[in-house]
């Protein structure tokens, strides 16, 4: 058995600039593994976490680092070492998705079958509102709702929140909405907020603290579910979280990729939380493994691609507010 493992980062365009409260975007870099084995090839792409400190160039470097502890296992060996071989981030998500990938293309078995999930389906996924004027987040809101997107997420930034929501309410009437503060409601009467937003029909409010001041939730009587981004990386977050958030938000980046999403997944819903799976800006490449992770959730927010200029070749199908698995010659 010869095994082979490659890092490179490509750059990717954003389509636009995508803004959140900490800052605006123009391209996002992306890190791709692929492990050559047996006349077959696999890859797997993660988002470095950037506002944990991760950058491209170290998740390439953990990625060589590891390829020669895997390279004498198993493929399904080498995927289950790895989750203690490398901290949950990026360069684990995108090991641990080409060794899926690569699993099942020596099996000729589809990564469902292999994870023991149901076939996939195609799920509605949010689309983002990056944060700006209420104007420009009011005709991006009608443009989302014309086409096809009944789930809108609504990035807010702490100052004139409630004129963007209403903004984003008056351009789509009947949208389902979410809405993400990343960490900009540190400070704010987080009850009055909570109640202004339930009018507008919000169902869910994303990571309203930073991360590590999640005490600051503790006694909070939210109208409104609130669920966890930042503060919840992987399963071991989870004790921390208890009653202080309802929901989680999944993304494989954050916990280090399919595996440990599956289990969080299972860890948190037997805790009784609900489910969210994002992504962080990506291509097809990205989404491919979230969107089984995502088959149970109750919030799917996989837009990633959508916000980019272009995709890669057989890129994940999005029509009418739906994303459809992808193809195998994609991932998988």
């Amino acid at each position: 058995m010869a095994r082979t493992v490659l890092a490179r980062t490509q750059r990717f365009p954003v389509a636009g600039t995508f803004t959140i409260a900490r800052g605006a975007k123009t391209h996002v870099d992306v890190v791709v593994a692929t492990i050559r084995q047996d006349g077959w090839t696999a890859q797997g792409e993660a988002t470095p976490i950037y506002y944990l400190g991760e950058r491209a160039e170290g998740v390439c470097a953990q990625i060589r680092e590891a390829a020669p502890l895997l390279a004498k296992r198993s493929v399904n060996e080498a995927r289950e070492a790895l989750q203690t071989l490398l901290p949950r981030g990026a360069a684990r998500n995108a090991l641990d998705s080409a060794l899926w990938s690569l699993e099942a293309r020596l099996s000729l078995r589809p990564v469902w079958q292999l994870a023991g999930l149901g076939p996939p389906r195609p799920l509605a996924t949010a689309y983002t509102i990056s944060l700006a004027d209420p104007a420009v987040m009011e005709s991006t809101a009608r443009n989302a709702a014309a086409a096809g997107y009944a789930l809108l997420k609504v990035k807010l930034g702490g100052d004139a929140d409630m004129d963007r929501i209403a903004a984003v309410r008056r351009g789509s009437p009947a949208a389902r909405l979410i809405v993400d503060a990343n960490e900009a409601w540190a400070g704010l009467d987080l009850e009055a907020q909570a109640a202004a937003l339930r009018p507008h029909g919000v169902e869910l409010i994303e990571q309203p603290v930073p991360a590590g001041e999640d005490h600051l939730l503790d006694g909070l009587r939210s109208p409104i579910p609130i669920c966890a981004d930042e503060s919840c990386q992987d399963h071991g977050d989870l004790p921390r979280l208890a009653g202080r958030y309802q929901a989680i938000n999944i993304k494989l980046d954050k916990c280090g990729g399919l595996t440990e999403a599956l289990k969080l997944a299972a860890q948190a819903s037997a805790a009784g939380m609900q489910i969210m799976t994002g992504c962080m800006l990506s291509t097809s490449l990205g989404i491919a493994p979230a969107l089984l992770a995502a088959q149970t959730s109750r919030w799917v927010d996989l837009d990633g691609p959508l916000l980019l200029a272009r995709d890669r070749p057989h890129a994940i199908r999005f029509r009418d507010g739906m994303a459809e698995p992808a193809s195998r010659r994609l991932w998988g």
